[in-house]
Formats: structure tokens, sequence, C-alpha cells
């Protein structure tokens, strides 16, 4: 035998001896979204078997399942905004809930990922157990289990922003956020108010103008909005896009136009040629659209450098402005009362149904995941109020932790950085089986050099000086990158093994671990392990 199949023998028989019959790591994967499902595929390709994904909602689909608002759709061409190894035949230019719920669906069964999953289970808070190198896990309603590797998939935009409106609980018409759309009640004639002009605002007003009799929407500041050129595709266009060939050239074509966009940061950077020139564009589409409504070119047109907010892509949002039954008040909401909404100066608006478009808590990382690392601090005590991570994926004193769309992660195309994020995490346990590893962990300086290096880049970006949902309490930009997802996917390769540290478990060198579900209730389910059912 060669000493490389007797090493490789020495290392198999390792992983097997720590990681129980299967030779791999249990992995528990919280978020049935894009990136959960990316890591999923990811992991089973490579021959892993040995995770379960939880999810709190009853399917897979993440933002998409939770968002059913009227409108609700992509800014990223559908083709692009979906896996490399799954194709789909996309009916429209951006794809909308329905048909992005759909084709998750179609992923998820295809794959098998549905036995891996366990749906309508929240993950409550993770501890790490430095004895073992494993993770205890609890769950909403008191089971725990124990997993060599926890993955957080939970998203960005997951966690919705609920106004704290004086006199909200007190107005007695329907009222609800965008987010949990409330579908069974009638609009049909009723004076509505919708506050929020952001990316979800836009696609819901045009949607509902032409069923209510009377839209108000509330602005606290404007957005650059650019027209997206949405659409459905045409018949012989869907014959087209069936051939392989066809699909990737598109592909490619999308992507190659979203990188040199990003190149070397510059489109964030107020005064560069590409900047101006979106600037400039979405200029031109306010004169061109407001050319006869002066009043209406005034407000809509923002006083922040572009895109110091995230940029608007939409076609119908300013036409629907115009019309006569729709009325902007640019002024933000102060309070609530019984029968309608007050704006900050004091002006009574009355309505009859409340949306809340107000977003969500993007800069708010894990908030509703508690994890715990090995100096018994929690990754919120760690950040202080200002997420940070390797790559956004791994942080310090958080061994075999991982993070999808984590950190500063927000930029170029997410679906194509999900995948290399989780292909980040593949990486990790297949040496853990290989190798005999049973911790993994950045090092520190790492960590620090690369959010030092990340900051820097950022300094002279519009992002700075605009009043934006991607900075935390001290104004650090926590969930923007700068640059286009195809550095980002050779930095994930390139850094991700010089930058870490390994270890073994001195009790796991005894043997396979034998804790599988603790503190399990009376009427919880059998003991098991983490991974797919038997």
């Amino acid at each position: 035998m060669s000493a490389r199949r007797a090493r490789r023998s020495r290392t198999t028989r390792a992983g097997r001896q720590l990681f129980g019959p299967a030779g791999t790591p249990e992995v528990a994967i919280v978020g049935a979204g894009f990136g959960g499902i990316a890591a999923g595929v990811k992991l089973k390709r490579a021959g892993i078997h040995t995770f379960t994904i939880f999810e709190k909602s009853d399917g897979p689909g993440g933002t998409w399942w939770d968002n059913r608002y009227p409108g609700c759709e992509v800014d990223v061409w559908s083709h692009l905004y979906s896996f490399s190894f799954k194709s789909y035949d996309w009916t429209r230019t951006h794809a909308r809930q329905e048909e992005l719920q759909g084709y998750l669906e179609e992923v998820v069964d295809e794959f098998d990922l549905r036995r891996h999953i366990r749906f309508g289970t929240t993950v409550e808070n993770a501890v790490w157990d430095e004895s073992t190198d494993r993770y205890t896990i609890r769950l909403a309603g008191g089971e725990s289990l124990e997993a060599d590797v926890l993955v957080s998939a939970l998203g960005l935009l997951n966690y919705p922003r609920y106004p704290d409106w004086p006199g909200l609980d007190d107005f007695e018409g329907p009222k609800f956020h965008t987010f949990r759309w409330e579908h069974h009640h009638d609009l049909t004639g009723k004076r509505v108010a919708v506050v929020g002009t952001g990316s979800t605002a836009t696609q819901v007003v045009p949607e509902l103008a032409p069923v209510v009799g009377h839209l108000l929407l509330f602005q606290r500041e404007p957005g650059w909005v650019i027209p997206k050129g949405e659409r459905d595709f045409s018949p012989e266009e869907r014959a087209r896009f069936r051939s392989r060939l066809q699909r990737r050239r598109a592909r490619w074509r999308m992507a190659v136009m979203l990188e040199r966009n990003q190149l070397r940061g510059a489109i964030h950077r107020p005064g560069t040629k590409i900047n101006r020139s979106r600037e400039q564009m979405c200029r031109a589409f306010i004169d061109r659209v407001f050319a006869d409504r002066p009043d209406l070119k005034e407000a809509v047109t923002p006083k922040y450098p572009y895109p110091g907010k995230r940029p608007i892509l939409n076609s119908t949002f300013y036409p629907t402005l115009k019309l006569p039954h729709v009325e902007l008040v640019p002024k933000a909401v102060a309070s609530v009362t019984r029968h309608g909404v007050v704006t900050t100066d004091g002006e009574e608006y009355p309505v009859d149904v409340l949306v809340m478009a107000t977003g969500f808590q993007p800069a708010n990382y894990l908030a509703s995941l508690e994890v715990t690392g090995r100096r018994g601090r929690s990754i919120h005590e760690y950040w202080a109020g200002e997420p940070q991570a390797f790559l956004g994926i791994t942080v310090p004193e958080f061994p075999n932790f991982y993070m999808l769309y984590g950190p500063n992660t927000n930029g170029g195309e997410i679906v194509s950085c999900l995948e290399r994020q989780a292909e980040y995490v593949r990486r990790a346990v297949k040496r853990m089986a290989r190798e005999g590893v049973t911790a993994i962990e950045v090092r520190p300086l790492f960590c620090r050099i690369y959010n030092w290096w990340l900051q820097r880049k950022m300094a002279d970006t519009a992002w700075t000086v605009s009043n934006n949902y991607y900075k935390s309490a001290s104004g650090r930009i926590v969930t923007q990158w700068p640059f286009g997802f195809v550095f980002y996917g050779l930095l994930t390769k390139v850094l991700g093994r010089v930058s870490e540290t390994t270890r073994v478990s001195a009790r796991r060198r005894a043997g396979p671990p034998t804790t599988h579900v603790v503190d399990r209730p009376v009427d919880a389910r059998p003991a098991e392990v983490l991974g797919p059912p038997r």
C-alpha cells in the first residue's frame, strides 16, 4: 500500500471513529430558504447525508415563503437568480413569489431534500460543548439535540421591522406588515395607507391602485428608482430558453453585466463614471415620468448620492403615483389614531386599512438564534452591536459554526454567493471527515485584518453618508459587500483553509459519539441523531 493510501485509510478510520458509522459529521442547518437548500444540495452531492435542515415555516422558501404580498417579485433576472445546478422554465424576466416558491419546491424534491427537513421547527439556541466539540441545540418546545456542525441560513430579510408608533394598537381597521400580508381583507373601494417607499412598497402600490378607492403613500425619504423592464417571456423566448446552451448564454451574459457594474466597487462611489451614469439614469426616469408634475418630481428626487440606500428597480411605481386616487404624502408617520394616521407635522389622514411596508432589520444578524461559543459568550455579546465575520461566514471563538448570507455579504448576485458559501461549508465538513478533525475555527488575526480591509474599501461609498439599513448603531456598515460575486467566490476558495486552526477533542478520540437527543420531553419523538430519517 502506498504512503498516500495509508494516510487516507488512517484518516478515514479516524473520521468513522469520531463521527459514527457514516464517517461524516452531523450537520444542523437552520433555515430552508435559498441558503439552506444550497447547503443541503452541496453536502448531498459530496456524499454527505448526515444533515438536517430545521425550518420554522411549513414549507421551504425562506423569505419567498413568508413574503406573499401583492406584486412580490425578485429584482434580479430569473435565469440568474437561480442555482447553477438547477434550471427552470421561467415565465417572466423577473420571477414573482409564486414561481420562486415553485422553483424551490422542485429543487427540494429533485435532490430528495424533503426527508432531511423538519418543517414547523424553530431553533432557539445552540451551545458549544468544549469537551465533545459539539453543539447542543435546543428547539422551541424543549427538545434538545447535538450536532458537530451548525450552519445558519437565516438570511438577511427575515426579521421584520414593526414600527413603534403611539396609538398603533388602538387603530380599529385592519393593520398588517407586508411580511405577513393578510389576504382575507377585501380592500375594494377602501382608503388604504401604505407606509414606506422601499422596494416592497413600490411593488405593492401598483397592485393595490386598481382595487382601492383611495391610496395614501407615506414617504419618509425617497429612493433612487431605475426602470426594471419586468415582463412576461413570449412563448418563443421560453422555447428558446429550454435549450441548455441558450440558458447558459443568457445566464453568463447577465452575470458579466452585473459583474462589470460591480468592478472595483466604483458604482457605489459618488463621482465615478459609472456612479454618475447610474444616477443620471434615475434622474432621467424622473424627468420623463413627472414632466407635467413638478410637485411629484421634487418629492421623489432623493437628496443623497446614488446608491446611498438600496436602489429600487421598478417600472410601474412612478406612473402609479400620477393616478388621481393615489396620493403621495412626503412626510413621516408620527402616530396612529383609531381611524387614521398622523404625520410629523400634526396632520391626520383618515384611513380604513393600514399597510406597514416598514422593512426588516438586516443589521440585526441572528436575531432569532442565540449561539454560544467556546468561551461561554453568545455571539451577540461577542459582536457587541457590530456584527462581523471572516468572509461573512465564520467567527473566532465559534468553532464549526458557519453563516450563509452573514455580515457584509449583501451585494453582487446573492444566489451565486450563497452557493460559494455553501461550498465553503462543504469543504470544512469533508475536511473533518477526511482528517479526523473535530473543531475548525477561523484565526482571530485573519478576521481582524479582513474586516479592517473591508471597512476601508467602503469608507468613501455613498452608504456611509446616507440613512440606510446597512449600518449598526455606531454607523459601521455591517451588511454590504462592495464588489462582485466572482471576486467574493475567489476569496472563499483561496482564504478558507489558510485562515483556519483545527484540533481533535481528547474525549472524542476514545470512540464514536454516543450522545443523541438530550433533555427530551415526555411527548417528544423518540431519540435520534441529526440526519435523514432511517
